[in-house]
């Protein structure tokens, strides 16, 4: 019986007595809002509520807080352009106008609840307010990168069945190229200094709404968000979040993860389509009533990241480890971050020399934290916990996270397994509710009484979680998310590719990257191969988002498949990677 208490104990998740010992170590006044509740339902001591929404019960608590001069004078949003362009909104005016923009939704855009919006707009304060009034009109919105192309963009308007869409005059063309096959859109809004013919434009709509609107009594199961996410096979899946999922979700992630107060300044570097862009940039900070500063860098520039750290009173960055790998390159003895006090990384692993490059150049640790689209964050490195550089850190409340194997039985300390989430006694409320018009992908992530994650790991004998791979064919290269099928199907529409397979490649910035081995076509086989290569990679750009193109091409005769002709993927994976 004894050793069984020791085995459990080692492989129990964070204790939020331990996690409240941390974070109080290092906040000794933090007076935060009254949310005892919220800190209980999410270490699933309290029963999740019927009704909830963040925008009524978080921001707008946070908004009369502020009238009450109990919060300190930082704004809920900081955004500057690096161009001399800047815009600062209070939680007050955060309000206000997010309710306007909610009028904007319900009134000429004839949006009703539970109608979905596809939002595709880079980091600007629309952003944000469109973000907000979702929430408050009870719209799902659907983000979407800026680099998705025509093909994307009518493939998720056709299977969301979205009666809206959202962008910039950068996208509107695109957009007009395949409205007519999207019969269910119905409303074209434009965020633009310009006006477009057949498009409602923002401002004015945005200028002439009223300033008060009611916000919709959300349950906590109500359908919020929608994500498209990338997968081993078939077009990318709908994963759909819920106010509860969402809203609740991430409050021990702001509070401890992130480490944040009314005090700090955080900078979330993430695009405004993944997951961590609204876990980073809305949820987690504005749960505790932080700023959010945001920069409009339309491309990861390093210099420009630093020169804003030393220039900004930014206390808190939060970006994929591909950046730090590209900041470490830099001299960083030549910049001062006065106010920089605690650095995060997520979306993809992190190398250990990075981590002690950054720290011996900085003196900061970096924080690095698991999850996924369909979870949010299972795993972390608390500040203040000791930190095992290239670990995933422990598993993080309401998830029991554990290392099973085929058969779903719990595997012991230091043994490969799949990297795996507890469903008894019941099914955590952070989980997403499903994939959207594919019941049988949703219930193929269930073995026995856990989720599978599709990553690969182990846990040492101290409960910390170490990566090791995925267990399918999907490639994370700079913190994005990719379908080898989409690079693949991009590839065979160039009538210079027979048949190609694509795998993830070793990259001493990216982590990984794409690679593509493609069989020519017999009159295609004769041109020089590296012109042939950089006309594919060009190719692929256009047919699909451009982060998702081959960045390293080999020309094979043949492709190693199994009897059945099913191309065998791991072993070109495992050549890569150099594995036997």
């Amino acid at each position: 019986m004894k050793i069984l208490l020791e085995f459990q104990v080692l492989r129990s998740p964070l204790s939020i007595q331990t996690l409240r010992r941390l974070f109080h170590h290092h906040h000794k006044t933090f007076a935060p809002l009254n949310f005892t509740d919220y800190e209980a339902i999410s270490r699933s001591e309290q029963e999740v509520p019927e009704y909830f929404n963040f925008a009524s019960d978080v921001l707008d608590k946070w908004s009369q807080i502020e009238k009450e001069k109990k919060r300190p004078s930082n704004p809920a949003l900081w955004w500057i352009n690096g161009k001399g362009d800047e815009t600062k909104w209070s939680f007050e005016e955060l309000g206000i106008l997010s309710q306007k923009v909610a009028n904007v939704l319900s009134g000429p855009c004839n949006l009703q609840r539970g109608d979905r919006v596809l939002v595709i707009l880079p980091r600007i304060p629309e952003w944000w307010l469109l973000n907000v009034a979702c929430m408050r009109t009870g719209v799902i919105i659907i983000p979407g990168t800026t680099q998705l192309t025509a093909e994307d963009i009518c493939y998720r308007l056709l299977a969301s069945k979205a009666k809206c869409i959202i962008t910039t005059d950068a996208l509107a063309p695109v957009v007009d190229s395949v409205a007519s096959k999207c019969q269910f859109l119905k409303t074209k809004l434009i965020v633009s200094e310009s006006r477009r013919a057949e498009w409602l434009y923002f401002s004015d709509l945005l200028e002439a709404a009223p300033a008060v609107h009611t916000c919709v009594k959300t349950k906590s199961q109500d359908p919020m968000i929608i994500y498209f996410t990338s997968g081993t096979t078939g077009s990318p899946k709908m994963v759909e979040h819920s106010y509860g999922s969402f809203g609740l979700g991430y409050f021990l992630c702001g509070r401890y993860w992130m480490n944040l107060t009314p005090s700090d300044i955080m900078w979330n570097m993430s695009d405004t389509a993944w997951i961590k862009g609204i876990i980073g940039s809305i949820f987690g900070p504005w749960f505790q009533g932080t700023c959010v500063f945001a920069h409009a860098m339309p491309q990861f520039d390093p210099e420009a990241v630093l020169n804003t750290l030393c220039r900004y009173p930014v206390t808190t960055l939060c970006s994929a480890s591909t950046a730090y790998r590209m900041l470490v390159q830099h001299d960083l003895s030549r910049y001062a971050f006065k106010n920089l006090k605690h650095c995060l990384a997520g979306g993809e692993p992190l190398n250990p020399e990075v981590m002690a490059q950054w720290k011996s150049q900085t003196g900061l640790t970096i924080c690095e934290g698991y999850g996924q689209t369909e979870i949010g964050m299972a795993c972390g490195n608390m500040k203040g916990m000791k930190i095992k550089p290239g670990s995933l850190g422990k598993a993080v409340p309401p998830y029991d996270v554990q290392i099973i194997d085929e058969n779903g039985s719990v595997l012991p300390p230091g043994k490969e397994g799949d990297i795996a989430i507890n469903m008894e006694p019941k099914r955590p409320f952070t989980f997403f509710t499903r994939y959207v018009d594919d019941p049988v992908k949703t219930a193929s992530t269930i073995r026995g009484n856990f989720y599978v994650t599709g990553d690969r790991g182990s846990m040492d004998e101290d409960g910390y979680f170490w990566f090791i791979g995925r267990s399918d064919d999907v490639i994370i290269s700079s913190g994005y998310r990719i379908g080898p099928f989409e690079v693949e199907n991009a590839l065979i529409q160039h009538p210079a590719v027979a048949e190609s397979a694509v795998v993830s490649s070793p990259d001493p910035v990216r982590g990984e990257v794409v690679k593509a081995f493609v069989v020519l076509s017999s009159s295609f086989k004769s041109q020089d191969p590296k012109k042939l290569a950089c006309e594919l990679q060009d190719h692929v750009k256009k047919v699909t988002a451009p982060y998702k193109y081959p960045r390293k091409i080999e020309f094979v005769q043949q492709l190693p498949k199994t009897i059945a002709g099913k191309i065998r993927r791991n072993e070109l994976r495992n050549k890569e990677w150099g594995r036997t």
